[in-house]
């Protein structure tokens, strides 16, 4: 088998940063008490103004007054590695979060899908990328030993465990996540990498030390399997951004809605899902929320159309009071079933897929807007359709010959000319509900060559009425 460890480095700085409409701005994190606050991490901007973690918030003020801030979570950390599961459980069915600000998949039974090694890793370092996460990967034979050669090596694959006993030899001691007091003891001895600790006789080490340090020995080299708990995706997806300003525009809410639906669209992806109903929340500060209701024909799951189709209703809505907050909940998660496509697609570059179009016209327009038609249980021409707004495809007529189009009202047609290819075709219906109708249908053929349908009611002879044409 073989692992891949993806360690976050600055994951509470990313999941802050990526929310920020000004990402590249200086930022840090801060914690502590309020009467001391002190900056737990800052990014690349504010390390170049002098920031450093550790520093009071005061003499971070005194070097600068240029930077924003925002609380350090250690729950926000276990969200974005929930969310990164998520992600991940797309590409492997045994995902881990077993080490804090890292995932764990198995990939051996995932490379035939998404091709080689350096192809797949390829992909997940773009969609880390996009999603605003920065990154190690290592693969490796077994979890434990990924996760060690994480803390020194980004790209790292290791194919064999021959090849990984030298990679893991040259591990510093105080790497190779041993306990810290066995690290300590052991680099008091003068022992400095892993080489020299496994060289050790092991009746020696089991003296000195505690059974764990044996036991995380055999657990890098694979001779003592990891156990490991298997991340398992929710059933709806909730995510909140917490808004630094009152809001009062449509606009500004355009960022916190990209990312939430792209977000959406990622947790999907995982659980190869769908979504065809989720809720927009607008929180206020002196108000209740408000709640936009966004609803879809079919399941999608494409970040794109998610983006369009809410602004589309976000827009239709006034904003009454500042929002606060954006909040964004799928609980309708159906399984994705993707729109089949030919092989040579002939459509200009530039059109949407039917699906694509009539979603963003509903979410214009309104639901109503946008219908469809279908057969109804009626012999009367003018009764067997009807208006629907729902994704039911129109059912088909077996050997019965109708025109696509159905005049409002029956013309009356001047038979110059005209030429009856089949009829008559007799219609009774309607004596239930006093719209009797008894009429002999024909199929006609115009000088100009257009065929339609007409009619001449039973005992009159007033002409033929034309009710529809054929394509």
């Amino acid at each position: 088998m073989r692992w891949v460890c993806i360690v976050f480095p600055q994951l509470a700085m990313d999941g802050v940063q990526r929310l920020h409409p000004e990402p590249d701005q200086p930022l840090v994190l801060l914690a502590g008490t309020p009467q001391r606050r002190v900056v737990q991490t800052a990014n690349a901007a504010a390390r170049a103004l002098g920031l450093r973690p550790g520093q009071s918030l005061t003499a971070a003020h005194a070097l600068s007054k240029t930077f924003a801030s925002a609380e350090y979570d250690p729950a926000q950390i276990e969200h974005w590695q929930q969310f990164l599961a998520a992600w991940a459980y797309r590409f492997s069915s045994q995902v881990s979060v077993f080490y804090p600000r890292a995932l764990l998949f198995e990939i051996e039974s995932s490379l035939g899908l998404f091709g080689p090694w350096p192809q797949f890793e390829a992909r997940l370092r773009k969609e880390l990328t996009e999603l605003g996460f920065r990154h190690r990967i290592v693969a490796a034979p077994n979890p434990a030993a990924a996760r060690v050669l994480a803390n020194l090596y980004d790209g790292l694959a290791v194919a064999d465990d021959s090849a990984l006993l030298h990679a893991l030899a040259p591990l510093p001691i105080d790497r190779a996540g041993l306990n810290p007091q066995a690290a300590t003891a052991l680099s008091r001895m003068g022992l400095r990498t892993l080489a020299q600790v496994q060289a050790l006789p092991r009746h020696t080490l089991a003296r000195r030390f505690e059974a764990g340090l044996l036991q995380h020995l055999d657990t890098l080299t694979g001779q003592r399997p990891l156990a490991l708990a298997f991340y398992q995706p929710p059933d709806q997806f909730d995510a909140r951004i917490e808004l630094n300003f009152d809001v009062h525009s449509h606009q500004a809410l355009l960022f916190p809605l990209r990312r939430l639906t792209g977000d959406l669209s990622a947790f999907l992806c995982g659980r190869d899902s769908g979504v065809q109903r989720f809720d927009l929340h607008l929180e206020h500060a002196q108000a209740p929320d408000s709640v936009i209701k966004v609803g879809l024909l079919s399941a999608e799951r494409e970040p794109a159309m998610l983006f369009e189709l809410a602004r589309g209703r976000l827009e239709q809505v006034q904003v009454t009071a500042p929002v606060r907050g954006f909040r964004l909940v799928a609980e309708d998660l159906p399984l994705f079933v993707p729109q089949r496509q030919d092989l040579f697609d002939d459509r200009p570059q530039q059109t949407l897929p039917w699906e694509q179009l009539r979603e963003r016209l509903r979410a214009r327009l309104g639901d109503e807007a946008v219908q469809g038609l279908r057969f109804h249980a009626d012999h009367r021409p003018e009764c067997a359709w009807q208006a629907v707004v729902d994704k039911h495809p129109c059912s088909t007529l077996n050997k019965v010959q109708r025109p696509g189009w159905l005049l409002r009202e029956p013309t009356l047609l001047a038979e110059q000319g005209v030429q009856i290819l089949m009829g008559p075709e007799r219609i009774e219906s309607g004596w239930w509900d006093g719209a009797d109708i008894r009429r002999d249908y024909y199929l006609i053929q115009t000088r100009a060559g257009q065929q339609g349908w007409a009619y001449r009611s039973v005992g009159q002879s007033d002409g033929l009425w034309l009710q529809g044409w054929f394509a």
